[in-house]
């Protein structure tokens, strides 16, 4: 079944990729790998630019712990690499990248977000932030370098280290986004700003953005095999299966 769709604007230009796994549009290795196979290819397929949007609500709400805790430590680390290699298609994309954030984007929501060109989040009462630390799971070298290049070393800390979900006024107000707008336009302003990218001389706006975000290429040329390896270590500590069960338990009551 699809996780999916896909979009496209102004003839297939500006190609939106919406996440469609009901309800919380949660990262399944399913989901992962059309998500992964369909950002690589959209260059080759004619598109400009993309939008990676969610539903009105929820953006994403980061890794299916419940499908996750299932997989054997060998499948685990797959998975892993596998979201690794999306993150990686998404940081050093040829063609630009705006997260259309259409509501809650806690832990891997905001990880997929912080990966693009451009941020804009529904305005309201929606929360956003690398909460990883909180059920356990140290972030990666990587991801907290992403973070420390949108936000900052001081706010990198600060988000990281306390496991932070902060409100959409307060994310646009650190820069972990860029703007907000009401959550019906999320998806229209996503559109105009990839436009905006489009209308740019060609050759000079795609030159300057590699020159930008080379310092992308570097931060996952640097990542180590092992960093990852400790991932799936803390994700079967028992200290980390505690809190990640009580989590899904947290969930089942809600959706009770």
């Amino acid at each position: 079944m699809p996780t999916m769709s896909v979009e496209r604007h102004d003839r297939g230009d500006v190609r939106e990729l919406r996440l469609a796994r009901p309800p919380a549009n949660a990262l399944d290795p399913a989901l992962v790998a059309e998500l992964r196979a369909a950002v690589a290819a959209a260059p080759g397929e004619g598109a400009r630019a993309i939008v990676l949007s969610g539903r009105p609500g929820m953006y994403s709400g980061g890794l299916d712990v419940p499908v996750l805790l299932g997989l054997d430590r060998e499948a685990m680390a797959g998975f892993l690499g596998e979201f690794l290699e999306l993150l990686r298609s998404l940081a050093l994309s040829e063609i630009p990248v705006v997260a259309a954030i259409t509501g809650h984007a806690p832990a891997g929501g905001a990880v997929l977000a912080i990966h693009c060109d451009h941020r804009v989040m529904a305005a309201g009462d929606f929360r956003i932030g690398l909460n990883e630390v909180r059920v356990g799971i140290p972030l990666p070298q990587s991801l907290h370098s992403v973070l420390v290049r949108v936000v900052g070393r001081r706010q990198a800390e600060r988000l990281g280290v306390r496991g932070l979900l902060v409100s959409a006024e307060e994310a646009r107000a650190i820069g972990l986004v860029d703007e907000l707008v009401a959550p019906a336009s999320v998806v229209e302003r996503a559109v105009e700003i990839a436009r905006d990218y489009l209308v740019l001389p060609p050759t000079a706006m795609y030159r300057t953005r590699a020159l930008a975000r080379r310092d992308l290429a570097a931060i996952f040329a640097a990542e180590q095999q092992a960093t990852w390896n400790s991932f799936v270590d803390d994700w079967f500590s028992p200290a980390t299966q505690t809190a990640l069960a009580a989590l899904v338990a947290r969930l089942k009551s809600k959706s009770a």
